[in-house]
């Protein structure tokens, strides 16, 4: 294989996982725009058998779980497409904090936390329960943004677009909802 197609074939693997990031953004805002935020054990407790809802919250769970995935895999990988080098996550989110992608390590850190102690945590208790869903339904917009800023982080810089435009006009519509007013 040539150097150009390899370029080339890594370049559509980004494109790929921009595509996803939007579809991931799409979904989650899909899942949490059916939840009356914020929730409350009592609630919780009241609903203890409304399926609906504990599938709506189930999906919240794992699509905020696989946007910070799709978008930590996709930082990662780009920058090989720009030549820097960091042999570890917490060096890709410094270089990202640089580029303004990244609000703070640390606010990647509390997302990342709040996603595995979704993974891991089988509460009972529905007040632990709100709280946990209240803390992810919180952290949505700044993920979104960081969706956001890394689309056009690799738009500008790397001149990689989503590898298709499926989801684009929704992926707009919501990043839209979060941007943090000046």
């Amino acid at each position: 294989m040539s150097t150009e197609q390899l370029l080339g074939n890594q370049r559509e693997h980004l494109a790929g996982l921009l595509e996803a990031i939007q579809r991931c953004v799409y979904f989650l805002n899909a899942s949490t725009s059916t939840i009356t935020w914020p929730l409350s054990g009592a609630y919780l407790s009241e609903h203890k058998k409304d399926n609906p809802l504990f599938e709506a919250l189930a999906a919240v769970n794992e699509r905020f779980a696989k946007l910070q995935d799709t978008t930590g895999s996709a930082m990662r990988h780009s920058l090989l497409l720009s030549g820097e080098q960091a042999d570890s996550f917490i060096k890709v989110l410094a270089l990202f904090e640089k580029q303004g992608v990244v609000t703070s390590i640390e606010s990647w850190q509390l997302a990342r936390t709040a996603r595995n102690l979704a993974a891991h945590d089988y509460e009972t208790d529905y007040d632990k329960v709100a709280e946990h869903f209240n803390t992810l339904h919180e952290l949505v917009p700044e993920q979104v943004r960081i969706a956001a800023k890394f689309m056009s982080y690799c738009a500008e810089q790397l001149k990689v677009e989503p590898l298709s435009q499926d989801f684009a006009i929704e992926f707009q519509q919501v990043s839209n909802q979060y941007k943090k007013t000046q």
